[in-house]
């Protein structure tokens, strides 16, 4: 399967998360970002956009779902509630991104509306687990010293996510730092071990 996917994020030179856009039957944004020229992103490689996911509502990663929507006729997915959510999405649906159909994994702990989409090759992790963030490399996981964060439950969450991820996912999106392609399972293994040692993942944390 050729799955195409850009990080329309990629250009920003302002904090964001990453945006992802995955071509295919369903054309899709997951996340959106706040990026200000992610539009012009997007057009630089489709006319239209069909969906968007949203791995969860903190302001990195929903600050251009106002323009994104204007700008396209399109279904917005998210797990919390939203204004302009269309469609509610819930541990276990099934929802189709690009070619593929993905799994959706409530992961709360970084935030409580946090899902990740697994399907039988990439992973969508949002904010939950990420290859590299200036934290670590090679496996981290998402903060948990704001309020309303939850390192248990964070670690819960990537155990979840590690029993519902097929051995054949070889691509990680994740909300920040570099997508990864290869043994995605040891990654998550590894942000879990370094979640689960429960000490600061910054130093003023």
């Amino acid at each position: 399967m050729d799955v195409t996917v850009h990080t329309v994020t990629a250009d920003a030179e302002t904090f964001t998360c990453n945006a992802f856009l995955a071509t295919g039957a369903v054309t899709a944004l997951v996340d959106v970002g706040a990026y200000d020229g992610v539009l012009d992103a997007v057009r630089e490689h489709v006319d239209d956009v069909d969906a968007v996911y949203l791995t969860h509502q903190h302001g990195d990663h929903v600050a251009e779902l106002d323009a994104v929507v204007d700008a396209f006729d399109l279904d917005v997915y998210a797990y919390g509630e939203h204004e302009h959510r269309t469609h509610a999405i819930a541990d276990g649906d099934a929802v189709q991104i690009g070619d593929e159909t993905f799994d959706v994994v409530h992961t709360p702990g970084h935030a409580s509306d946090h899902v990740s989409f697994v399907s039988d090759t990439t992973l969508y992790s949002g904010d939950v687990v990420v290859h590299d963030d200036g934290a670590f490399t090679g496996g981290s996981f998402g903060r948990t010293d704001y309020a309303g964060m939850s390192r248990e439950r964070l670690v819960e969450s990537i155990h979840d996510l590690l029993d519902r991820l097929p051995d054949t996912v070889e691509h990680m999106y994740a909300g920040h730092g570099d997508e990864y392609h290869g043994d995605v399972r040891a990654i998550v293994e590894t942000a879990l071990e370094r979640a689960e040692r429960r000490e600061p993942k910054y130093p003023d944390e």
